[in-house]
C-alpha cells in the first residue's frame, strides 16, 4: 500500500499548491515548489515502476531491474521508511512555504498608511491538509506517525507565535475565517492597536489557529490510533485465519495421505478436496487389466501360537516384514503401473491397469502384464532375501490373467477398493492350483509374454473349478532373469 500512500501524498501537495497560488498575489514559490514536485516524482517512478513496466513491457524490456526496484519497496521497510519520511516533510515544507509572503501582503490604504492584510485560515487549510497527508494515508508504525504530527504541529505553533507575536490580524467577517458575527473595527488612539469588537465574543485569529490545529492534531492523532488498532486487529484475524487455514490445509493433506494408503491415488482424489463427490457407489470399468495373486503357502504351517513366539505375534511380525518388502518395490518407477489390492492371510494382491484410462492400445496393455510378472519376479527375489535372514524356506505361489474387470469402492466408514469380473476368479485359481516357486498363467497371458520375449512351459490341462478344463503355463523365471528384461 506504500505506493497508494505516496499517490496521495502527491494529490495533497498539488491541492496545497493551488491554494497557495491562488491566494497569494505575487507568486514567487514555483521555483521551490518545483524542487519539491520533482522529489515527489522521484519517489512516484521508485514506488511504480514495476508497473510501468507491465504497462510498456516493449518500452522497458531492456530495464530488468527495474521490477527489483518495485519489490524491494514492498519487500524492505528501511527503504520505505526514509521514503516515506521525505515525502512527509516535502508535505509539510509546502503547507509552510513562503509563509510570510503567504500570511500578509502589503496594502496601501487611502490615506498612505501601510497596514498589513493577513489570510491566515488558508494557510491552517493548508496545514490541515498536510496532518491529513501525515495521519491518514501514511502507513507506518503509530509511533512515529505521532511524532511526524507533534513535529510539525510544534514547528506550525512556532512560526505563529514566536515569528509573528508582533503582528495584529483583524478580523474581516466579509471574506475571512468565521461567518455569522458582525464584527465593526475600533480604532484606540491611546495604545495604537487594533481591536475587534463583536456582537458575540472577542476572536483574536492568531490564537485561534493555533486552537485550530491543536483540535485538528487531536483528531488525526484519535484517528490514527483507531486506524492502527483497525490494523492490528486486521493483522490477528488474518494470521488466525491463515493459521486455520494452514491447519485445514494440513489435515487435508493428511486425510489424503491416509485416504491414498487405503484406495488408489486416482480414486482417493475424488472423495478428498474440492472434487469430493456425493456418490453412493464408485466404480469403474476396465477393458484389460492383468491381476495377481501371490501367496506363501508354507506360512501356515510355519504359524503356531505357543510361548514362544508369543501367542503368534512373532510370526505375525515375521508375515508383516514379508508384505512390507512387498509394498516397497511399489514406490520404484519401474511398478509405478502395479498397484495393491489387498493382503488375505499370506495372499497378496496385486493389478497393473487400474491407473490409466479405460481404453488403451494393445501395446500398452500387453505391456502391463509384462511389468506384472516383473514385479512377481521381484517378489521371489525379496522372499529369497527374508529366506536368508530368517534362516526359513517359503515359497512364493503366483497366478497371473488379465482381461476385463469392474473396480470399485465399497464401504462408507471403513471403504475397500476391490475389483471383479472373471478374470479375478480366473486369476485366483492360477494361483491357488499352482506349484511352489513358479508364475502360473493362462493360454492367452502366456501368447502374450512370448511376444514379450519371455519363456513360457505348458503345465498342460488342470481342473479349475467353475471354468473346467484350462491349458496353462508356467513363465519361466530364471530365463527372464538372464535376459534381463524391464520395463518402464
Amino acid at each position: 500500500m506504500f505506493k497508494h500512500y505516496v499517490g496521495c501524498a502527491t494529490f495533497i501537495f498539488l491541492c496545497i499548491f493551488v491554494i497557495q497560488m491562488l491566494v497569494t498575489k505575487e507568486n514567487h514559490g514555483w521555483t521551490y515548489f518545483g524542487v519539491l514536485v520533482s522529489i515527489l516524482v522521484v519517489i512516484l517512478a521508485i514506488c511504480y515502476v514495476g508497473h510501468l513496466q507491465r504497462v510498456f513491457p516493449h518500452k522497458l524490456s531492456g530495464c530488468r531491474w527495474l521490477p527489483a526496484v518495485s519489490e524491494a519497496v514492498v519487500k524492505r521497510p528501511c527503504l520505505r521508511l526514509p521514503l516515506a519520511t521525505i515525502t512527509t516533510a516535502v508535505i509539510i515544507i509546502a503547507a509552510l512555504f513562503n509563509l510570510q509572503c503567504f500570511l500578509f501582503h502589503k496594502d496601501m490604504e487611502t490615506d498612505g498608511v501601510e497596514t498589513d492584510d493577513f489570510s491566515l485560515p488558508y494557510s491552517v487549510c493548508c496545514w490541515s491538509l498536510s496532518l491529513i497527508a501525515c495521519g491518514v494515508f501514511l502507513r507506518v508504525s503509530l509511533e512515529l506517525k505521532v511524532l511526524f504530527l507533534l513535529v510539525a504541529s510544534i514547528l506550525y505553533h512556532y512560526i505563529i507565535f514566536s515569528l509573528l507575536e508582533n503582528r495584529f490580524m483583524k478580523f474581516e467577517t466579509s471574506s475571512r475565517y468565521y461567518n455569522g458575527f458582525n464584527c465593526s473595527e475600533m480604532t484606540n488612539n491611546t495604545n495604537n492597536t487594533n481591536s475587534v469588537d463583536c456582537t458575540g465574543f472577542v476572536k483574536d485569529l492568531q490564537i485561534m489557529s493555533g486552537i485550530d490545529i491543536i483540535l485538528f492534531l487531536v483528531t488525526m492523532l484519535i484517528i490514527s490510533l483507531q486506524n492502527d488498532n483497525c490494523f492490528r486487529q486486521d493483522f490477528q484475524l488474518k494470521y488466525k485465519n491463515r493459521t486455520e487455514q494452514d491447519e485445514i490445509e494440513t489435515r487435508e493433506n493428511l486425510n489424503r495421505l491416509l485416504l491414498e494408503n487405503v484406495l488408489p491415488a486416482h480414486v482417493a482424489a475424488l472423495f478428498v478436496g474440492e472434487n469430493k463427490k456425493n456418490e453412493d457407489l464408485y466404480y469403474k470399468s476396465y477393458d484389460c487389466v492383468c491381476v495377481m495373486f501371490a501367496s506363501v503357502p508354507n506360512f501356515k504351517e510355519f504359524y503356531t501360537e505357543c510361548d514362544i513366539n508369543k501367542e503368534g505375534l512373532e510370526c505375525l511380525r515375521l508375515l508383516n516384514e514379508i508384505v512390507a518388502d512387498f509394498d516397497e518395490l511399489l514406490s520404484k518407477p519401474k511398478f509405478s503401473g502395479v498397484e495393491k489390492i489387498k493382503t488375505i492371510g499370506s495372499t497378496y494382491m496385486a493389478t497393473a491397469g487400474l491407473s490409466g484410462p479405460n481404453h488403451q492400445d494393445i501395446e500398452k496393455q500387453q505391456a502391463q502384464i509384462g511389468i506384472m510378472v516383473e514385479f512377481a519376479i521381484a517378489m521371489i527375489g525379496k522372499l529369497d532375501v527374508i529366506n536368508r535372514h530368517s534362516f526359513n524356506t517359503f515359497r512364493l505361489r503366483v497366478g497371473i490373467n488379465h482381461g476385463p474387470v469392474i473396480a470399485g469402492v465399497i464401504g462408507a466408514r471403513k471403504p475397500q477398493y476391490d475389483i471383479w469380473g472373471n478374470t479375478v476368479n480366473v486369476a485366483s485359481r492360477m494361483e491357488s492350483t499352482g506349484d511352489m516357486g513358479k508364475i502360473q498363467v493362462t493360454e492367452e497371458s502366456s501368447q502374450v509374454l512370448r511376444k514379450l520375449g519371455y519363456s513360457c512351459e505348458c503345465r498342460g490341462f488342470i481342473n479349475v473349478k467353475g471354468k473346467g478344463e484350462l491349458k496353462t503355463f508356467f513363465v519361466c523365471t530364471d530365463t527372464s532373469k538372464q535376459l534381463g528384461i524391464g520395463l518402464s
